[in-house]
């Protein structure tokens, strides 16, 4: 069994709905996001923060998910699959909430996206399976915030990505700094 971090699924979509089809391949766009996907934008796509201020920074552009996150939630009585919640890039192999903030992910040949923040899921989720939020969004030991939804990013280098792809890791420097939503 291969353990390196892997991408497991591609997903795009074109309209602003909850989850987002499978794709063969999906085209990264340098400082865009994910070509012919919904969220593409240099400034903000998700409709409540176009609504709030259009002008902000797409801090957004590619959502990626640990794929871990579905067997996790299969043994809590659900049942989703790779695109359900919204993301682009499924992966495997790849804890990607201790990532810190900065961090690059070198995924395929030639793409490249910064880690810019955790996902916070909205209360559509509930739509998708009642009781889903509160597994995505729970509390720990301290009563603190914990975010389950994936990891948002910015595109620094364009290239494909499709399933099977490498993911290579490249944190940055120290101090690092943990992440918050986005």
């Amino acid at each position: 069994m291969n353990d390196s971090p892997r991408v497991v699924a591609v997903h795009r979509d074109r309209e602003h709905r909850f989850g987002k089809p499978l794709a063969a391949a999906i085209e990264l766009l340098e400082g865009l996001g994910v070509a012919g996907d919904a969220h593409c934008g240099r400034t903000v796509q998700h409709r409540s923060r176009v609504r709030a201020d259009p002008a902000q920074p797409n801090l957004r552009q590619v959502h990626l998910m640990h794929g871990e996150l579905f067997d996790w939630l299969a043994g809590r009585g659900f049942t989703v699959d790779p695109g359900a919640l919204g993301e682009n890039i499924t992966t495997s192999g790849l804890d990607v909430l201790t990532l810190p903030r900065g961090t690059l992910l070198h995924i395929g040949g030639r793409a490249v996206v910064e880690v810019t923040g955790l996902r916070n899921p909205c209360s559509q989720i509930e739509d998708f399976q009642p009781g889903l939020l509160k597994e995505l969004v729970g509390r720990n030991d301290d009563g603190g915030i914990v975010r389950r939804a994936g990891i948002m990013g910015v595109v620094l280098q364009g290239g494909p990505v499709r399933a099977g792809d490498c993911i290579a890791v490249e944190l940055p420097e120290e101090p690092w700094q943990a992440l918050d939503r986005v």
